[in-house]
């Protein structure tokens, strides 16, 4: 069983660390969680961690002075005054029961992270089942552009911040919430933005009407600080679930014309988005984006309403938006294969899948191959029929081995499962095997998009891929 999220506030965890030097990050190899340990470090603490297994974000960590532990051991504690972990670990983690033995304070990440943002006046949350990295990411381009100084914490790295996340000088803190477990629950936002709502982490979410009470009480977070609410106007659940809220709500959409934000005379320009920015009816700004997808749209349309609240014009806007080009692993270019473009992406809900690969569509290949890894067991077996209608924009999506992530196989679901009940689906094995079998498939003027949320990056290892004049 995970460990719960503490709730100590932002409060009472200054009165804990006050008399702390030292933390130790349990499961630092996350990329939120590396990102605050990094934080912490500069802020003067002596910071050590501990995850699983060795990869380029852990071992940038060491470069930066953080000391890194490959198992989870209790002795890794020696040293350390507090302890900050991540509700993935299980109950039995050696180090978190030493801690608890030893009454070291025990922090959860989502409280840590809580507490970190309060030392700042403006915090804009960005929340939703998916898209939250690409509109993180999207703020702080524009945010940068219009030289805001923002500090940001993202879920995904950004080329132009070196990383996931960024220490400003300004009152601006841009910030990715996830809902996981009622994470952002621990936050304190006076800007939410609140991009989709629909079902997901079926081990946790009981019904829509869990997840409706959950974002209703993220939304009244910020109510409660006299702030506001962000929010896709075109989705039902989005209104469902802030519709007992009380306060200033700012709507976005690409449907319709009365919403504050609303897109414009929509075109695609060589696959990517182009449309007319209007605030209550106003000509406000034109964008022309440089990543794929109508999924996109509403995302540029989130970063229009915050930026403006947060006083940037339109022309920083246009220019800080036409500036993205993605995060990592958000639909980025690896480089050619076998005489295809490869793109890796990191989309995992059936929502997020099907827009993706719509997005490509409108990229002009003549095929498109995806291969997709299945996250989690639950969320498989849970989401399954929407899982299989989400692949009808390609020839082929071939299915790797589920990634288990904190579960346990117990049968019930496969890759192979999935696969079958796909008409453009197959399986083949292992990556080895998705390998020979995309070496005898592929040719010039193919796409390829890997996708997933666990460790199906690994099969880049097996692509020599070729160089790009």
């Amino acid at each position: 069983m995970s460990v719960q999220n503490t709730c100590f506030g932002a409060e009472k965890i200054e009165e804990m660390l006050a008399p702390c030097k030292s933390l130790f990050f349990i499961g630092v190899g996350g990329i939120n969680m590396s990102s605050l340990a990094l934080i912490s470090k500069k802020r003067g603490y002596n910071v050590g961690g501990s995850d699983r297994t060795k990869t380029v974000l852990t071992e940038s960590l060491e470069k930066k002075g953080i000391v890194l532990f490959y198992e989870h051991n209790a002795d890794n504690l020696e040293g350390y005054d507090a302890v900050v972990y991540t509700v993935a670990i299980s109950e039995d983690n050696p180090e978190y029961k030493r801690a608890l033995e030893l009454q070291i304070p025990c922090i959860s990440r989502a409280d840590f992270m809580g507490y970190l943002m309060t030392g700042y006046g403006r915090r804009i949350g960005i929340s939703g089942m998916h898209g939250k990295s690409t509109c993180t990411s999207m703020c702080a381009s524009v945010f940068m552009e219009a030289d805001s100084d923002p500090t940001v914490l993202s879920g995904a790295s950004l080329k132009s911040m070196g990383g996931a996340y960024r220490i400003g000088e300004s009152e601006n803190f841009i910030f990715e919430a996830c809902e996981y477990m009622d994470s952002f629950l621990h936050f304190y936002p006076t800007i939410t933005v609140i991009l989709n709502v629909e079902m997901d982490h079926v081990d946790y979410f009981e019904s829509m009407e869990h997840i409706y009470s959950s974002f209703g009480k993220f939304a009244d977070i910020a109510f409660s600080s006299n702030g506001c609410v962000v929010y896709n106007a075109d989705d039902d659940n989005v209104i469902k679930s802030i519709q007992g809220c009380n306060g200033r709500k700012i709507g976005f959409s690409t449907l319709d014309k009365n919403a504050m934000f609303y897109a414009d005379n929509i075109c695609f320009s060589g696959g990517y988005p182009e449309f007319d920015v209007k605030l209550l009816g106003e000509d406000f700004c034109h964008v022309k984006m440089s990543v794929s997808g109508e999924h996109n749209i509403y995302n540029a349309l989130a970063t229009c309403a915050v930026a403006y609240l947060c006083g940037i014009g339109g022309a920083k806007i246009s220019a800080g938006l036409s500036e993205y080009t993605g995060a990592d692993r958000r639909m980025e270019f690896k480089g050619k294969w076998c005489g295809a473009d490869v793109y890796d992406d990191y989309g995992h809900h059936p929502t997020e899948i099907k827009r993706t690969l719509e997005g490509a569509l409108k990229l002009g290949y003549n095929r498109i191959y995806c291969v997709f890894q299945p996250h989690t067991y639950s969320r498989t077996a849970g989401l399954f029929e929407e899982l299989i209608s989400s692949f009808g924009s390609v020839d082929k999506a071939i299915i790797a081995d589920i990634y288990a992530a904190r579960e346990a196989d117990d049968g019930t679901v496969s890759a192979k499962k999935v696969a079958e009940n796909l008409e453009n689906g197959l399986y083949v094995g292992d990556n080895d095997n998705i390998i020979e079998y995309l070496e005898h498939e592929l040719r010039e003027g193919d796409l390829l998009v890997v996708m997933g949320a666990g460790d199906i990056y690994k099969i880049f290892d097996k692509m020599n891929f070729e160089e790009v004049k």
